[in-house]
């Protein structure tokens, strides 16, 4: 873990970013470590766990507030630490950090000040519906959710199939496409909001069960008529918005992939004294894991510092350090089993939840598909519009 305290420059200097890694490391190995199997088999919404992060200062590293700047590295650290014992807990993180991500950048004052404090802090939680939106800005999908301009804001309707971390009293950004919002041969009209679960015309439904992120408080959501009035508006239009903020939301889910690899080396050294003797027979011994992970680490720490930049080379860079982290974490945590033996087979077993983990950082938005069409396209000499 060397390169987890070398990495980390904060306002702060160093002291506090370890500091804060410690305490949240410890609360890792600790209450979450106890809960990881609960949350991951029964479905148990790790809720105290995320106020308690929040209460550290975890949830809101990337965030700048009049104390400190914003630090993408650290943040992405304490989501490192977090997925290391619980990729899940980690998912949960990244929805909740990206919100803040939406409220901070939306120049909107009613989504900072009290209400961004609060998210800050863990005292209200939220979350992104923004899998569709980023498919759709990339051909692959359509709109799911439609507005209407009426007195005042908007009108949406439509359903969102899967939207993670929430609860009653939670809230998300998404975006709709704007019906009838340009003549004809204009440009599509797009609007970016945050969703209240409890609000009317707000419908959470449940979805089926899924591998590894039961815990995970999934949701289907149908809007119906739902208002979308100036104090909740995150952009219109959505699309410089988007194009400002993307490198940092995939920059975020970097921590994810990263602790899963974390996880999974750590469970290889623990069976080393044993199986060590026939285990070098394999691929992807732990040492060799280890390097290719602190080498990754640290470039996208490099990567971090400026999160925000909409240079073409280095959004490419930042997607092809997100899908070197999906296809780290898949070599890391197969390896893991395969080093295991019969034990990592058992279902009470980290190591078999932790290859259900490396599968949902593989595929979940952007997916490595996602994320190779993305490079493919950027790196073409004609690039769409």
């Amino acid at each position: 873990m060397e390169v987890l305290e070398r990495a980390t420059q904060t306002p702060f200097g160093e002291s506090h970013g370890a500091a804060l890694l410690q305490a949240v490391r410890a609360l890792a190995d600790g209450p979450l470590a106890e809960l990881a199997d609960d949350i991951d088999r029964r479905g148990i919404y790790p809720k105290s766990i995320l106020q308690r992060l929040g209460e550290l200062g975890a949830l809101s590293a990337h965030i700048a507030q009049a104390n400190k700047p914003a630090d993408y590295g650290l943040a992405i650290r304490v989501m490192t630490e977090v997925s290391r014992v619980c990729g899940a807990t980690g998912f949960m993180v990244w929805c909740h950090e990206v919100c803040g991500t939406y409220m901070e950048q939306s120049g909107n004052a009613a989504l900072q000040g009290d209400r961004l404090s609060a998210h800050n802090s863990g005292l209200t939680l939220g979350a992104t519906g923004m899998s569709n939106p980023m498919k759709t800005f990339a051909g692959i999908e359509t709109f799911l959710l439609h507005a209407r301009e009426v007195q005042g804001g908007w009108l949406v309707n439509g359903t969102l199939p899967w939207v993670s971390n929430l609860g009653p009293d939670h809230y998300f950004g998404a975006v709709a496409d704007v019906e009838d919002g340009a003549a004809d041969g204009a440009p599509k009209s797009e609007v970016m909001f945050i969703v209240h679960c409890d609000a009317p015309g707000v419908e959470l439904r449940n979805c089926p069960s899924f591998s590894a992120m039961e815990g995970t408080n999934t949701w289907a959501v149908r809007l119906t008529d739902y208002f979308v009035g100036a104090k909740d508006l995150i952009a219109h239009p959505v699309r410089p918005f988007i194009g400002r903020i993307r490198a940092a939301f995939i920059l975020l889910q970097t921590g994810m992939g990263l602790g899963v690899v974390q996880g999974a080396i750590d469970s290889m050294w623990k069976v080393e004294r044993q199986l060590g003797h026939v285990n070098e027979f394999l691929e992807d011994r732990p040492d060799e894991l280890q390097a290719e992970l602190d080498e990754l680490t640290a470039r996208i720490m490099v990567l971090a510092r400026t999160p925000f930049s909409q240079e073409k080379e280095f959004l490419i860079d930042v997607l092809d350090a997100r899908a070197h982290a999906s296809e780290l974490a898949l070599r890391a945590a197969q390896s893991a089993l395969l080093h295991q033996g019969a034990r990592g087979y058992l279902m009470t077993s980290d190591v078999q939840r932790r290859v259900r983990e490396s599968h949902f950082v593989a595929i979940v938005t952007p997916a490595i598909k996602h994320l190779r069409k993305e490079i493919a396209r950027l790196s073409a000499t004609e690039q769409p519009a």
